[in-house]
């Protein structure tokens, strides 16, 4: 039980020098990438650089404890950092301060959100974030998160939107007062990162980045020319403080809350899987991911962290460093407790526009345009449904975005369900298989006095009246010579009370027309339904076959059934035969 919550447990008894090593070099590697990339993602959600460092300090000790992920590296990213400004910034706060401890409180809430959710074990609800609403979604924030930074490229000062059309007038507002040195600057950190990724993966890009950009400050006297800076930056590790709990905030916060917890989530879990893949020696656990988050969230905003939850470009550098257990994650948060100790003076001259650099290069890496080809080409109503999340987020707003994105993913799964696949079925010559004969017309044989259908889903009340009208209208097709209609229920397996009624009414209603109704291939859940609802008294036992050619020829030749293929037809729990 211990293990479950504290699955560090389950690595430490056996670790040794030789993971040891590959944890070293993971976690130094992972805080160098940390130091610029946790700054520049606290700029992304309105905060000062040094809350970044905070997020990247407690959390990362307390997932490297708690998460089943040995590879995962937990901190801040991109597109929480957006979600935080876009939520916390629609409040409105009085000043700084405020926006601060909002931030804070919001990280919280996370928190418990992700903690309550894992212990009722309902990781499940990130299942409804599907890939095309997740990509339509990351696509657009990459895009206004581009945007945003570019006050720190041309040095001026942009109000913030999540709305793009309004970004978009408030940036054109102000090209006039573009300061040259800081443009030159920001396009010349833009290129030599570009030339950098190029070169090589290895090459700890955003560092680098930073280093050359306070040497250009201090040497070329940068901040005389206009270009600004980071300025002072806090020394010393975070102070242990409660955030402020107002009930009021509280209460705007929380639909944010819940929404950053679920992306925040269903972000880490689909990073995670995607590296257990290559590692036998540990199997994930979605519900523990989900509260070792909810703990790393909580218990951060205690040290002043914002929140945070996976990032996948930091993983995969963890990964492909070596790590091996969690304590890549400890000895990078150690690193980060040595900047924050010992280095922060250094940062007092690194440009804003070197960190808008790093954000604008790393997110537009973001923006995917090979999966919305793919769907153009093959799934056009997922294509639609991508589209309409990219705008909606684009233009009304990113919680309203992701929001609206999952409802309408819900409203097309619905849709789906609701207009389900009939295909009517005939003889392949010679053979016992029966398939579409729109299919295969040219191979199967369809004789006038049967019709074969099969209905490829559940039967419920939001499908009954298609399944009716479909088969009204299969029945007219083939006119007065039929007498026997044949449904395969091999891909039915629910019936609820609403269809239960409606086949009794069909039933009777075929009886009156002279037509027999025979079922085959119920699954035993279906089978269960027939006798606890009372409709196998309508339709007949005589009437359920296990495979449809059985039925087939028993409309022709009316042979008695064999034993085994009674027993097999007729199983139920409610049945003893």
């Amino acid at each position: 039980m211990l293990k479950r919550f504290f699955p560090f447990l389950s690595w430490l008894k056996t670790y040794n020098r030789s993971l040891l090593y590959g944890d070293l070099i993971a976690g130094l590697t992972l805080g160098v990438m940390l130091v610029p990339q946790g700054m520049a993602y606290a700029m992304i959600a309105g905060m000062p650089p040094i809350y970044g460092l905070y997020a990247a300090l407690v959390p990362q000790i307390v997932y490297a404890l708690t998460g089943t992920s040995r590879q995962l590296a937990v901190g801040p990213v991109a597109m929480d950092s957006l979600l935080v400004a876009a939520g916390v910034g629609a409040l409105q706060l009085a000043n700084t301060q405020d926006y601060i401890a909002a931030v804070l409180l919001l990280a919280l809430l996370i928190g418990g959100v992700q903690l309550v959710l894992g212990f009722f074990r309902m990781g499940f609800f990130v299942n409804f974030l599907s890939k095309p609403v997740i990509s339509g979604f990351t696509s657009a924030a990459a895009i206004l998160i581009g945007l945003g930074q570019l006050k720190h490229i041309f040095g001026v000062q942009i109000t913030q939107s999540s709305k793009i059309h309004l970004l978009l007038g408030n940036i054109f507002d102000n090209l006039g007062q573009i300061n040259s040195y800081t443009l030159i600057l920001g396009i010349v950190a833009i290129i030599l990162i570009l030339i950098m990724n190029r070169v090589s993966k290895k090459i700890p890009t955003p560092l680098v980045i930073v280093i050359m950009g306070i040497l250009a400050v201090l040497f070329l006297s940068l901040e005389t020319k206009g270009i600004q800076v980071v300025g002072e930056v806090p020394k010393g590790l975070p102070n242990f403080q409660m955030p402020v709990l107002q009930w009021e905030l509280i209460g705007q916060l929380l639909p944010i809350a819940i929404t950053v917890a679920l992306f925040g989530f269903m972000e880490s879990i689909s990073i995670a899987k995607t590296i257990e893949e290559k590692h036998t020696e540990y199997e994930l656990d979605a519900n523990q991911e989900l509260r070792a988050l909810g703990f790393s969230n909580l218990i951060g905003s205690f040290f002043q962290s914002f929140p945070v939850s996976g990032s996948f470009s930091r993983t995969a550098v963890n990964d492909q460093a070596g790590a091996k257990t969690g304590m890549a994650l400890i000895f990078s948060a150690l690193l980060i407790a040595g900047v924050l100790l010992f280095l922060t003076p250094l940062f007092h001259d690194l440009p804003a526009a070197a960190l808008g650099a790093i954000i604008i290069v790393s997110v537009f890496g973001l923006i995917d345009l090979k999966y919305p080809a793919m769907l153009f080409k093959s799934r056009k109503d997922e294509f639609m449904l991508l589209v309409a999340t990219f705008l909606l987020t684009l233009f009304i707003g990113l919680i309203e975005g992701i929001l609206l994105g999952v409802l309408l993913s819900l409203l097309l799964l619905v849709y789906r369900i609701s207009n389900p696949h009939i295909a009517v079925l005939g003889r392949i010559k010679g053979t016992d298989y029966f398939k579409n004969v729109n299919r295969f017309p040219e191979e199967v044989e369809v004789e006038t006095d049967k019709l074969i259908i099969r209905f490829d889903a559940q039967l419920y009340f939001g499908n009954k009246d298609y399944f009716k009208k479909q088969l009204y209208q299969q029945i007219e097709k083939k006119g007065s010579g039929l007498k026997y209609i044949i449904l395969n229920a091999e891909a039915i397996n629910y019936i609820d009370s609403s269809a239960t009624t409606l086949l009794e009414r069909i039933i009777l209603d075929l009886r009156e027309k002279g037509i027999q109704l025979l079922i085959t291939g119920a699954i035993g859940p279906t089978r269960d339904i027939l006798y606890h609802s009372g409709l196998i008294d309508i339709i007949g036992e005589e009437n359920l076959f296990v495979q449809t050619f059985e039925a087939v020829d028993y409309c022709s030749d009316h042979k008695e059934r064999t034993g085994v293929q009674r027993r097999v037809s007729l199983q139920s729990k409610t049945k003893s035969l």
